[in-house]
């Protein structure tokens, strides 16, 4: 702990970077060796003078970078390199349900089997009788056709105005979706992205691989605030907006129409692009998406993640009208296109009346989930609706984010601070997000919740407010 205390005290800047920073330099200068235990977040907190919090974030940084590694129930250690560390492969059978392990992961939303997991293995079937030329060779745009207009199916309800299966390039999931849109969109040596100031992580890490410059976009209680908007594109020649105007990650904030129009008219007065990500949304839409509002400039992303399964990664793009070529030409410069055995499938699942069914039937099981989410934390500042397949937290006073997340996790539940949802130097509430977790029983799901709120009641601090 001394060591950590002097280098702490030669370290400037914010507090919980200068804590990250003295554990760092003392890993790299051996004076913390690999398996060194370090000390509790309170303990450490008090020997240097600042709130169990800001420790608390420090080391949800080191950990997230790989420095650090927390064992439930046991501490936090200092990470071998990974070059050190010695990979045990696990058969697939042999993956512990949370019941046995104790540990229930609320990251990211976890769907139920309802009988997808029998659809997909008999999709998988009929593909193994088809003619051998579907493995034989390259992918090609007439080849996917059937998959393109089996997702114009997944879409119909969706209003994105005027649409044809050749506005439509599939992806690997939602998040190629993205990187596909930014790398038709970008240009020039550092182009701007605008995000939502709390923003789904996966913009700004598709953003960074383009060497795109990040910039967070000031929000209220619908969403984007247009004057901020359109200040932000001028200051900064911004190219692309990424949004999620139906379902937000993380709050779930809806944008209403009179809001996205604002927004739209900011876009075609200013050329600004906008990339909207609808992976999220479980229900039905209940506005006008952007494409609409915005045919020439607005771009769709989203997949079957959030409905039938993360597994395959099938996902898909929609190009503004008359750039579906631009799109469709990024994609079979980067990778020629999905697996054709995966296009095929994609074709399968989406066109068959059972899928729907399924989906329906996956919706309702997650909404019984919610349910038993609100009655036991209720009590607290929650956002959720059923169609949302996960709720946002306000924390009570006396909780900051890092440190409850932290204290979750030693009680066997892993939740998101909203630090996970901000940009490096951008301001992160005191909020978390609980994502429903449908994998392990009702029962398990709900006394985890229990041992969340009982962490919410007893706050370790009282912080004026």
């Amino acid at each position: 702990m001394d060591t950590i205390l002097t280098r702490f005290e030669a370290t400037g800047g914010p507090k919980y970077r200068a804590v990250a920073g003295a554990i760092r330099s003392a890993i790299a200068d051996r004076e913390l060796e690999i398996g060194a235990k370090l000390p509790p977040v309170r303990d450490l907190a008090w020997t240097l003078g600042i709130t169990p919090g800001t420790v608390a974030r420090a080391y949800t940084i080191l950990t997230d970078e790989g420095a650090l590694i927390a064992e439930v129930g046991r501490g936090t250690f200092v990470a071998a390199p990974a070059s050190e560390v010695q990979r045990v492969d696990t058969p697939w059978h042999q993956h512990l349900p949370a019941e046995e392990t104790g540990l229930v992961s609320l990251f990211s939303p976890r769907l139920p089997d309802v009988g997808q997991v029998a659809l997909i293995r008999d999709g998988f079937a009929r593909l193994a009788a088809q003619p051998a030329d579907g493995l034989l060779n390259y992918p090609s745009r007439k080849r996917f056709e059937p998959a393109r207009r089996a997702v114009l199916r997944w879409l119909t309800g969706t209003p994105l105005g005027s649409i044809d299966e050749s506005d439509i390039v599939l992806s690997h999931g939602g998040q190629n979706g993205i990187s596909l849109v930014m790398q038709a969109v970008l240009h020039g040596k550092r182009p701007v992205v605008l995000v939502e100031e709390l923003t789904y992580p996966g913009f700004r890490r598709a953003a960074e691989l383009l060497r795109a410059e990040v910039v967070a976009v000031p929000m209220d209680g619908q969403g984007l605030i247009p004057d901020e908007l359109e200040r932000l594109v001028r200051k900064h020649d911004a190219q692309l907006l990424c949004t999620s105007p139906e379902m937000h990650n993380p709050t779930g904030l809806f944008t209403p129409l009179s809001r996205r129009r604002e927004i739209a008219e900011v876009a075609r007065r200013t050329g600004l692009h906008i990339l909207e990500d609808d992976c999220y949304r479980v229900g039905r839409a209940h506005e006008q998406a952007y494409r609409a509002l915005l045919p020439e400039q607005a771009w769709y992303v989203s997949s079957i993640s959030k409905t039938i399964t993360p597994a395959l990664r099938i996902g898909f793009a929609v190009a503004p009208r008359a750039q579906g070529g631009r799109l469709r030409r990024v994609a079979e410069h980067g990778f020629f296109g999905l697996a054709c055995p995966l296009a095929d499938l994609t074709a399968d699942l989406l066109m068959r009346d059972e899928t729907y069914a399924l989906m329906d039937r996956v919706r309702a099981e997650m909404a019984r989930y919610i349910r038993v989410a609100v009655n036991v934390l209720g009590g607290h500042a929650l956002n959720w609706r059923e169609d949302m397949p996960f709720l946002w937290l306000e924390l009570p006073a006396g909780w900051r984010a890092a440190a409850l997340c932290q204290a979750a996790e030693a009680e066997g539940v892993q939740i998101r601070s909203s630090d996970e949802f901000a940009l490096r130097d951008g301001f992160a509430p005191h909020a978390v997000r609980l994502a429903i977790n449908a994998q392990v029983s009702l029962k398990s799901f709900e006394a985890a919740l229990t041992r969340l709120r009982h962490l919410l009641d007893n706050p370790p601090e009282r912080i004026a407010v």
